[in-house]
């Protein structure tokens, strides 16, 4: 039986069985450990908020203490999620993006109906492209770097003409192809949000190209490693984060990859204050395209359900993230981001106000507020005969009223999979 637990209230003794967060993002060498002294608990509040506490694992467990600490700690996150959710919401509609005098920004050159179907294809290839360059790199063979250089390349083209398509279709998931989709869904996101700051196409290329290549050095880590479902001894987990160094040697090998790229894979796993690795920088020495990396690797690592953890929705990842901003990443490159990936991301599944379920499948960049929705669910919870997709920029509900979006709901709330209504396009 597994208890989520505020750090401030953990004791020594208590098992720590997961965090909020991937256990490669914290300097803590064991998935699992039990708390030893107050020194380890400050560091766990240095780096989380929550975690969650084995209680057959924790010789201090008492039943009187986990209902007191569930509910203490239930009730104050409930207030001070609304205070993020009110503040991120500021961030999206209060405090506008600022663009250098010199950044022009994209305007969508085609509508999501039309994009998809291209997107489709660019990303299949991508995939196709991934596969047989991490299968190389395996067999002891050089990285295709003009294959991933094309993907990139058709991967922007579509990322400009509409960012929604390839966005959506980031939302593909397989735990067993962890390294190369969680490859191609953050260089997809890092395109998204590269965009969104109005990077020139050459910028987007190189970033792209080093956010798709930031893992590669996982292809020389044991399998055995890499699926190991329990924790990491010490020893596994300086093997794991050796991923950087066999990156970088990869990389060298290939020739030609420009440096933002290479700063992307050298820096992924480097956080602001100095606990990142492997060369605890701290953020005035970290490049602007290893902090998009870092930021972009972590949105994917929460969202993404994992061998030794489950997937965070979008809506809390975000909430996170933004706790994490000082401590972890740079507060301005956070805040655009958030800026970028909207308050309802693509892939949220939401109840609308006339109790609706569905889930977001573009974002509306001029009104954060108004995406389109794929509706699953009437308001009496029951499965819609047919597909309906409804704009909230325009919608009304029965009595004429404006449709809007009341709650983000849980993943996996009502068994729906919000990637079964995405891919229909």
């Amino acid at each position: 039986m597994k208890v989520k637990v505020d750090v401030r209230e953990l004791q020594a003794g208590m098992y720590v069985a997961e965090l909020d967060r991937p256990w490669l993002e914290t300097p803590f060498l064991f998935q699992g450990f039990e708390l030893r002294n107050e020194d380890e608990r400050k560091m766990l509040e240095r780096h989380c908020r929550y975690v969650y506490v084995d209680v057959h694992k924790s010789p201090t467990f008492t039943p009187k203490y986990f209902d007191g600490a569930r509910m203490s700690f239930s009730q104050r996150l409930a207030r001070e999620d609304d205070e993020i959710r009110r503040k991120i919401r500021e961030i999206v509609h209060d405090k506008p993006q600022v663009l250098a005098p010199h950044r022009k920004p994209y305007i969508d050159e085609a509508p999501f109906e039309q994009e998809i179907v291209e997107a489709k294809v660019v990303e299949k290839e991508t995939r196709d492209a991934m596969d047989e360059a991490l299968e190389n790199v395996q067999k002891g063979k050089r990285f295709d770097l003009p294959l991933a250089q094309r993907a990139v390349g058709k991967m922007v083209e579509s990322v400009i003409r509409n960012p929604d398509a390839l966005i959506c279709l980031s939302q593909l998931k397989d735990v067993n192809k962890y390294t190369a989709l969680h490859s191609i869904r953050t260089s997809i996101i890092a395109l998204a949000f590269g965009r969104h700051m109005a990077l020139s196409r050459d910028e987007l290329n190189i970033l792209g190209l080093g956010v798709l290549m930031h893992d590669v050095g996982m292809a020389r880590v044991p399998k055995a490693i890499l699926d190991k479902p329990s924790g990491l001894s010490s020893d596994e987990f300086a093997i794991m984060a050796k991923h950087i160094k066999w990156g970088l040697e990869i990389l060298e090998t290939s020739g030609g990859v420009p440096a933002g790229a290479q700063d992307v894979v050298r820096q992924h796993h480097e956080r602001g204050e100095g606990h990142g690795y492997p060369n605890h920088l701290k953020a005035p020495a970290i490049a602007p395209a290893g902090l998009i990396g870092a930021i972009v690797d972590v949105y994917d690592a929460v969202t993404s359900d994992r061998h030794y953890g489950v997937a965070m929705s979008a809506e809390d990842a975000l909430k996170r993230m933004y706790e994490w901003r000082h401590k972890d990443f740079s507060a301005p490159i956070v805040e655009d981001f958030i800026r970028c990936m909207g308050i309802f991301p693509i892939g949220s599944l939401v109840e609308l106000s006339n109790g609706s379920v569905g889930v977001v499948i573009t974002i509306n960049r001029a009104r954060r507020l108004k995406p389109k929705v794929a509706l699953v669910l009437t308001a009496t919870k029951t499965p819609y005969s047919q597909r309906i997709v409804t704009d909230l920029l325009e919608a009304k509900d029965a009595y004429g009223n404006e449709l809007k979006i009341t709650r983000v709901l849980p993943s996996g709330s009502y068994d729906i999979n919000p990637m079964d209504h995405l891919v229909q396009f």
